[in-house]
């Protein structure tokens, strides 16, 4: 008896292997062939040689092979003819026999046809609208949290750009730190920030029109050298450190990769010299980051900052432009 071996790539997702079985079941019914297996290379069970077993437990003393791909590639000319090798060695009294995959087929053109015959239009999304259904699928999945009305933006924001739910636990916030942040901005002040990276995300063009903009003082200290050896500074904290004590009228800082620049930060707040109206502490790393961020917790100015190692420049960026539509909106909510 043949038998028919109905190979596919398979895949992580359980509903696409699910259609290799149908279509099998249909191959059995239309064609009337009583015996079709199936098998994946990989990602699902049975595998080849899984299923080349069925086939012979079944009875089959000829085994066609049928890669369900569309096109020949590695998988057609390497894999699957070194398999069928394997198999010819395992069981010399079965024939093995291979057929070209789906590959460019007129009937293959009328079922592309068949489907497009009744396509309904489809809109291509914006990229406002993206993000409003983004924002949609956040505030279904984080379900009920302790965080305020205010700060809700924030957090989703956050959850947005880095894709990660932890944050809906770990962010923590001053109780005044939202209402801080769009006060400095809508009174024109300037953001301070660790790294040009964050500098790049910012969205300037809001910030611009309260009269603010975006200072990184980092490219100015090319000569100081960031190994101890040489420097009791970062250059990330030296940048800090020259901003805040001149003149810069910093209404922000956002410090999104040097636990330095936040210790710092934290310093010259503690000796008077600087006063921003807010602080986002959200450094990323395993030295110096988490303990950082637990001092900043505990401060009494407003703040803004993730709990644990996790953080990061596209962390404070998310943060920053979550006020900066808050305050553009002309509401607190």
């Amino acid at each position: 008896m043949d038998a028919i071996l109905l190979l596919g790539h398979g895949s992580r997702l359980t509903e696409a292997n699910k259609a290799l079985k149908q279509m099998a079941q249909m191959i059995m019914e239309i064609g009337d062939i009583p015996l079709v297996e199936i098998a994946f290379l990989q990602f699902e069970k049975p595998d080849f040689f899984d299923g080349i077993s069925a086939c012979i437990a079944k009875g089959a003393g000829k085994i066609i092979i049928h890669p369900y791909f569309l096109y020949k590639g590695r998988h057609f000319e390497e894999d699957i003819a070194e398999m069928i090798g394997e198999a010819q060695r395992m069981y010399p009294e079965i024939e093995f026999a291979i057929t070209e995959p789906l590959g460019v087929h007129e009937n293959i053109v009328r079922v592309v046809l068949e489907r497009l015959k009744d396509i309904k239009p489809f809109k291509l999304l914006q990229s406002h609208e993206i993000e409003e259904k983004s924002m949609g699928i956040i505030t279904n999945e984080m379900g009920e949290t302790g965080f305020k009305d205010i700060e809700m933006p924030v957090v989703k924001r956050v959850i947005h750009a880095t894709g990660d739910f932890d944050f809906a636990q770990n962010m923590r916030f001053h109780p005044e730190a939202v209402e801080a942040g769009i006060r400095a901005i809508k009174n024109g002040m300037n953001i301070l920030v660790d790294v040009r990276m964050v500098e790049a995300g910012i969205n300037k063009g809001i910030l611009a029109r309260y009269g603010g903009k975006v200072i990184c003082s980092i490219q100015g200290t090319e000569g100081i050298v960031e190994d101890s050896r040489h420097s009791t500074q970062t250059r990330a904290e030296k940048g800090v450190d020259d901003a805040m004590r001149g003149d810069n009228n910093i209404g922000i800082v956002a410090v999104g990769n040097a636990p330095t620049a936040l210790y710092k930060t934290m310093k010259l707040i503690e000796n008077m010299a600087a006063r921003p109206e807010l602080v986002i502490g959200v450094p990323v790393g395993f030295v110096k980051a988490v303990e950082s961020k637990e001092v900043l917790l505990h401060m009494k100015y407003p703040f803004i900052t993730s709990l644990g190692r996790k953080g990061g420049s596209p962390v404070a960026v998310a943060i920053v432009n979550a006020l900066l539509k808050m305050a553009d909106k002309g509401s607190n909510t």
